[in-house]
């Protein structure tokens, strides 16, 4: 399988560093300096697997590259890449569809990480055996990797499918986000515990009938969520 990365940074000399460090890790990278170069170049590239997209760009920015991406593909794993003072970007980014984000500065240990972690569960790793679980109103099909709610399918980015998959495993148990965290980014994940909330938020508007007021998803507050009552 083409181990192939989409690198959406209009900076090249930070490009050609995020380049060189992937490069080494055995990925083909893809680079792209504005938005619609990178659509172009997902277009042209159908095998791409991770995407990782700059925010601050001329023309159309990181965000508006993700919401096209994810209008269209669920699969690929997106990470966006922020200024350490840009905190509502990230919320905003993850909200968009992102799984992911790398603060600048970051070390090539730390952006390697992440990029292995997204490319596993982006198609990376060996398929599941067939099996569903079901928990009304949902069937969840772990060998497609897909989501009916009432026999509609739900568009689940990979990320919030792992996060779906651990919640109907263990209903009605207290998962912490620490947990969360270990067992849908990876242990050797180095980002904050903030990621898990905003999945959480993403993913409740996806599956809740009303997520202002969520049935399926609790929070179990101080501590992390749990499935059910």
């Amino acid at each position: 399988m083409a181990r192939k990365v989409l690198v959406l940074e209009d900076e090249s000399s930070i490009r050609g560093f995020i380049v060189i460090n992937l490069t080494r890790a055995g990925y083909e990278v893809i680079e792209s300096e504005t938005g619609e170069e990178a659509l172009e170049k997902l277009r042209d590239n159908p095998d791409i697997r991770v995407a990782l997209l700059d925010i601050m760009l001329p023309g159309i920015d990181g965000f508006e590259v993700c919401r096209r991406i994810r209008a269209t593909n669920t699969r690929i794993g997106i990470i966006m890449l922020t200024a350490r003072s840009q905190e509502m970007d990230k919320v905003t980014g993850l909200m968009t569809g992102a799984d992911d984000y790398v603060t600048k500065p970051f070390s090539p240990a730390e952006l390697t990480a992440r990029v292995d972690a997204l490319f596993r569960r982006a198609g990376g790793a060996a398929p599941e055996q067939a099996g569903e679980i079901v928990q009304e109103p949902f069937l969840l099909n772990t060998r497609n990797r897909t989501l009916e709610k009432n026999g509609q399918r739900v568009k689940l980015t990979q990320v919030e499918y792992s996060i779906m998959k651990m919640f109907m495993e263990n209903p009605g148990k207290a998962l912490s986000r620490e947990e969360i965290l270990d067992t849908v980014w990876g242990r050797d994940y180095f980002g904050e515990l903030k990621i898990v909330d905003v999945n959480i938020r993403r993913l409740r508007l996806k599956i809740e009938d009303n997520a202002q007021n969520p049935t399926f998803i609790n929070t179990v507050w101080g501590y992390g969520y749990k499935w059910g009552f």
